[in-house]
């Protein structure tokens, strides 16, 4: 075993991130803060606007400001000269978030081991998405390692020629005790007592379908009582998804960003999530946590993530997502078993510190590899191994 693989190694990381708003750039500075809390020297690169709102420099890292757009720009290059000023110091390893991140980091071509997470699956079509299967592939190719935030993500890497393609799952933050009560939160959106409040929490992007979340929810008038809906967050959908709830009268409102999500689910009946694509989203992970009952797409890694603790349903069916609500709305029962399930099934994901622990483990593989990585066992899911575990790593 070399000295990087000892015990109380404590390396010199990178972490790289593009521009992000939500799940990325919280699991960046949860990394960021157990990678710190565990000795490491760690330098978090990525546009300002991420350390403005994540506060990595909080958790005991360094900052410096690379704006990596979230699409490729003519200024990239100027991102590649930035990262490659930035990573010009003593590190371990460099690790990258994201697939724009990721490309920025291979073409800045550090000396050190290059790490890239990927989160997310490319749903563009046209020239974007030309040049984003493209950016894929070279991505693939030059990282010494692509962990696959789901086994989809994985078996892609694999497929576009991935030297080595690893699960590693991306824990969801803890969410803080909620702070109001439930008829406080419930009051905020003037719900009655025994009207149903339904959630759901993120980027408004057209990749979301919160268009088909405001085509059920404008059936739901004709219930007794209509049930109240509500979505949290903010993002270039948001003009068409108020034109779109204005038109078909539905009973939706768009609260904008709000950092109160563990309130919000206190005092929710239901949490829905209506995506084409997800790997491991970061709101059904929390209201399973919460206990919430979730209706979510059947896509990427939300069956994995889920199990039996979610109703499942097509991706870009108004029909389906209407069904599962109002079947879910009818049966007090069947609501209270899948409140328990949720809570039951959230115990076996693996928690940020675990998820940091197998960042260490990698880290110090690659550091202690020199130019050519052996990998480290992989159980039949693709996720390293844990010291005499007989299975992948959750």
């Amino acid at each position: 075993m070399s000295e990087a693989t000892q015990a109380g190694w404590t390396p010199a990381v990178a972490l790289v991130l593009a521009s992000s708003t939500g799940g990325v750039g919280q699991h960046v500075a949860s990394v960021a803060r157990g990678l710190v809390a565990g000795g490491a020297t760690v330098t978090v690169c990525g546009p300002a606007a991420t350390e403005e709102q994540f506060r990595f420099t909080a958790a005991g890292a360094a900052f410096v400001a690379v704006e990596i757009p979230a699409n490729p720009t003519p200024a990239d290059a100027r991102a590649v000269a930035a990262l490659r000023t930035a990573l010009a110091r003593p590190l371990d390893v460099v690790h990258a978030h994201g697939l724009r991140a990721g490309l920025v980091t291979t073409l800045a071509r550090p000396t050190a081991p290059v790490v890239v997470t990927w989160h997310n699956s490319v749903l563009a079509g046209g020239v974007r998405g030309r040049l984003s299967r493209l950016a894929e592939r070279v991505v693939a190719r030059r990282a010494r390692l692509t962990l696959g935030a789901s086994a989809d993500l994985v078996e892609r890497a694999r497929a576009l020629g991935a030297p080595d393609a690893r699960l590693a799952p991306v824990a969801a933050p803890a969410l803080p005790r909620p702070r109001r009560s439930r008829a406080a939160v419930r009051a905020e959106f003037s719900v009655g007592p025994q009207q149903p409040l339904i959630l759901s929490v993120g980027r408004l992007h057209p990749q979301k379908r919160y268009d088909v979340l405001v085509d059920a929810a404008a059936s739901w008038r004709q219930l007794t009582p209509p049930p109240v809906v509500v979505i949290a967050g903010t993002g270039p959908s948001y003009l068409g998804l108020a034109s779109r709830i204005s038109t078909a009268r539905a009973p939706v409102t768009l609260l904008g960003h709000r950092t109160d999500v563990a309130d919000l689910l206190a005092g929710a009946d239901l949490a829905v999530v209506t995506s084409d694509w997800e790997a491991r989203q970061l709101f059904a992970q929390e209201a399973l946590h919460a206990g919430v009952p979730l209706v979510a797409t059947a896509v990427g890694g939300l069956p994995e993530l889920v199990g039996d603790a979610a109703v499942l349903v097509p991706p870009g069916d108004v029909a389906a997502v209407d069904e599962a609500v109002r079947g879910l709305l009818a049966d007090d029962a069947r609501r209270a078993d899948y409140a328990r399930r949720g809570p039951a099934r959230a115990a076996t994901w693996p928690t940020e510190a675990q998820t940091v622990a197998q960042l260490q483990r990698v880290y110090a593989e690659l550091a202690g590899a020199g130019e050519a990585s052996t990998g480290a066992p992989a159980g039949a899911d693709g996720a390293a191994a844990e010291p005499g575990a007989t299975g992948g790593q959750r």
